[in-house]
């Protein structure tokens, strides 16, 4: 069984194609117009073992905004269709990952309830490159509010921007992909006490 999601999303700002394999070897093809984001996208896929291609066209000649937010929101709904039916999987993943002076906590719960939690530390500097740093947050929420998961990013310290926000996309990347595995002692269970997730 192939769990892979596709989707396509078009407004006035925004053109995205978003496809992931959760079960690939983190093949990465990822365009968005900002290289930072890309950056972390291609974290995301080569952390999590996903395979992601990601085009993106947007209006870069306003800001990133859009295009970071579309992407985010398009790739937060291909999870969701990848994870299917959810059965056998182990649902809850965590991982803490350094990067030098940086450290990142996260842990996902694919509770079917979309729910965010996320610190990182204050004053950061506003920009890497063309990245505005307080897209992180952003980019979290919109994928959380599609992908419909509970999502805790903790970043207790750091100090380079770059590191802080990196730290966070390879935490991720690991803790979807624990989450999304499937449990060999729960083959045909869905791990929810409700009987839906």
């Amino acid at each position: 069984m192939s769990r892979i999601g596709r989707v396509e999303r078009t407004t006035k700002e925004t053109s995205v194609v978003v496809e992931i394999n959760l079960d690939g070897t983190g093949r990465v093809d990822v365009s968005t117009g900002v290289g930072f984001y890309d950056h972390m996208l291609d974290q995301l896929g080569r952390h999590g073992l996903f395979d992601l291609t990601v085009k993106t066209d947007g209006d870069l000649h306003i800001d990133s905004h859009h295009t970071i937010e579309d992407t985010a929101l398009a790739l937060g709904a291909a999870f969701k269709q990848a994870l299917g039916d959810k059965v056998g999987i182990y649902r809850f993943g965590n991982c803490t990952v350094p990067l030098d002076e940086s450290l990142a906590q996260v842990t996902v719960d694919l509770s079917g309830r979309p729910y965010l939690v996320h610190t990182e530390p204050e004053n950061m500097a506003p920009m890497i490159g063309s990245y505005d740093t307080t897209m992180t947050r952003h980019i979290l929420e919109s994928f959380v509010a599609q992908a419909q998961i509970a999502l805790h990013v903790h970043v207790p310290y750091g100090r380079n921007a770059h590191h802080i926000v990196e730290c966070q996309f390879k935490a991720l990347a690991r803790a979807l992909r624990y989450a999304a595995e499937f449990d060999p002692r729960a083959a045909g269970i869905l791990p929810s006490t409700k009987g839906a997730l």
